[in-house]
């Protein structure tokens, strides 16, 4: 049965039989519906995101292009990977500011797959240069970070995600009361949510609202970097 709102039942069923069945032949075979069913009301979502996304900051984008915009690619770079199975097995989008060149940029995230659909927002693997901004901004405006991270409904609905340090980093006081999120690597807020969810007619308000209280934690590592917020 299809859902009623952006995505249905249909698209985890595809990205369950990719996952049965990641090969070229297969996927070429079933492309038609790879596009009918995932890729395409992804792109609807995110062409639909776009006002939405504007009254969180102006400064992010929503681009429905199939390809060079806030889709995923399904492909997945074997390069560097003992596995060689050639698709991912979700379908995702990054809403990332105008200013950023690729998906290590502040922006908003959306991942949907079997038994894992949530929402992040942040900063995922900055390089050395944008780490050490944030970490400074941290120890800089500690009150300002506190709150974007310690609101109520930011402690209700979002979980601190990502890579750290088991040191602090050299240069700061290992007893400086904030030295947990200066030891850390990505700055990434997440939101979970089910399949059901994912399906229902208000999925996308549900993720402008779970953006809205994201949103203090990318204003700050933004602004850290003197971007526009």
């Amino acid at each position: 049965m299809k859902g009623t709102g952006h995505f249905g039942p249909e698209l985890f069923e595809f990205l369950n039989d990719l996952r049965r069945n990641n090969r070229r032949e297969w996927f070429l075979a079933n492309k038609s519906r790879y596009e009918a069913e995932v890729r395409d009301p992804m792109l609807r979502f995110i062409g639909d995101f776009t006002a939405p996304l504007r009254k969180i900051s102006r400064h992010f984008v929503a681009d429905p292009r199939p390809s060079g915009g806030s889709l995923f690619r399904i492909h997945r770079d074997t390069r560097f990977s003992r596995d060689k199975s050639p698709y991912k097995t979700n379908v995702a989008a990054h809403f990332r500011h105008e200013a950023a060149a690729d998906a290590h940029a502040p922006g908003f995230y959306l991942h949907l797959e079997p038994k894992q659909v949530f929402l992040a927002a942040g900063f995922w693997h900055p390089d050395a240069e944008a780490l050490a901004q944030v970490r400074q901004a941290i120890v800089a405006k500690p009150a300002l970070w506190k709150r974007a991270i310690s609101g109520q409904a930011f402690r209700a609905r979002c979980s601190l995600s990502g890579d750290a340090l088991v040191r602090p980093p050299k240069g700061y006081d290992p007893e400086h009361p904030l030295i947990d999120d200066v030891k850390r690597k990505d700055f990434v807020a997440v939101t979970r949510f089910t399949e059901k969810h994912a399906c229902a007619r208000d999925f996308l308000d549900q993720c402008a609202q779970a953006y809205r209280v994201q949103s203090p934690l990318v204003a700050f590592v933004t602004s850290a970097l003197g971007l526009p917020w």
